[in-house]
């Protein structure tokens, strides 16, 4: 008896779901498409929240930007939880790779005492500005509406998290193991005046009513200390001779890089949505007029610790506060 193999390929019914059809037309459905366009719950909610009985569980109000269509936002990146966590997988391997290289060869320990201090007292607290900013993300995850919105949210919040771990993981490879390190860098970020600015700004934020001010306020100092820390740093860190540093920043400013995508990604939708453009550019200039000052003065203050490594330091931060407000200009937001 024998057997013959043979592949039958069986035609879909349809494209995509009904809604998508409704929405895009007749045509196959991607992946991200069919794990986000129109997936959040919009009626029959069974009882407003206990804490907030003016919204509704779900609930546009929650913030003063409105997009009149929630889904004229798509992620660009096209993450959905499954290509989100393969990326994610990724770049903490590669963190991990060049993090086990640097232990191998000794080259933490053989830093400059000047590279060693700065990483140990003002780099490493920054744990504590990345536990904030999880927090501050969080909102949005919780309180967007839209599931596109709060999926990109809610990936960029874990982000936080685990940039938070790969900095305390940084503090203890200096440490040769120890994680007294870490209890210092809390005791700093605490306590540090050059720090107090930036703990200030992040304790504020959390307390924010509404989500997306409070992203925004978050992404003004985003836009300066990441530039600062992870990029200008790391030119100096390969100038000097301190490649140890340079090898851990590369993972910090490569995730910066993925989270502009998505976020100016949003910025556009909200200055070009039909209904509410206008009224979400006022807001938007009005609250980057409030934070974006504010937070170059945080990192100011904060740069002045980076003085034994680069002299013009604070004046780098001006000029990056610059050009974090033509960025901001390119998207439609004037700031004063």
């Amino acid at each position: 008896m024998s057997y013959e193999v043979k592949q039958q390929v069986v035609a879909p019914i349809r494209n995509a779901f009904t809604y998508l059809i409704e929405r895009n037309g007749d045509r196959p459905a991607t992946r991200y498409e069919e794990a986000t366009i129109d997936l959040q719950p919009t009626e029959n909610f069974h009882y407003r929240p206990l804490w907030d009985p003016a919204h509704e569980i779900y609930d546009v109000d929650y913030s003063a930007l409105k997009l009149s269509d929630p889904y004229s936002f798509l992620d660009p990146r096209q993450y959905y939880y499954f290509p989100y966590v393969v990326n994610r997988a990724g770049l903490l391997e590669s963190f991990g790779a060049s993090l086990s290289y640097l232990e191998s060869r000794g080259l933490l320990a053989a830093l400059d005492s000047s590279w060693s201090e700065v990483m140990s007292h003002e780099i490493l607290p920054l744990r504590h500005y990345e536990a904030g900013a999880q927090l501050i993300t969080q909102l949005g995850s919780r309180f967007a509406y839209g599931t596109s919105i709060e999926q990109a949210a809610s990936f960029s919040a874990f982000d936080r998290m685990g940039l938070a771990q790969m900095i305390s993981r940084v503090g203890i490879s200096l440490e040769s193991g120890s994680s007294e390190i870490l209890g210092e860098a809390k005791h700093a970020w605490i306590s540090s005046p050059n720090l107090q600015g930036l703990r200030r700004m992040v304790e504020e934020l959390l307390i924010e009513g509404d989500w997306a001010i409070a992203l925004m306020g978050l992404d003004q100092i985003d836009r300066i200390i990441y530039p600062l820390v992870w990029m200008h740093l790391d030119d100096v860190a390969v100038k000097s001779g301190a490649g140890a540093f340079s090898l851990i920043a590369q993972h910090f400013a490569t995730w910066y890089k993925d989270q502009r995508k998505w976020l100016d990604a949003l910025i556009r939708a909200w200055v070009a949505d039909p209904v509410y453009g206008l009224a979400n550019t006022a807001i938007l200039s009005e609250a980057v007029t409030t934070s974006s000052r504010r937070a170059e003065r945080a990192v100011a203050e904060f740069a002045e610790a980076f003085r034994p490594l680069d002299a013009n330091c604070p004046a780098t931060v001006a000029e990056l506060a610059s050009a974090a407000r033509s960025a901001l200009s390119a998207l439609g937001i004037e700031g004063k």
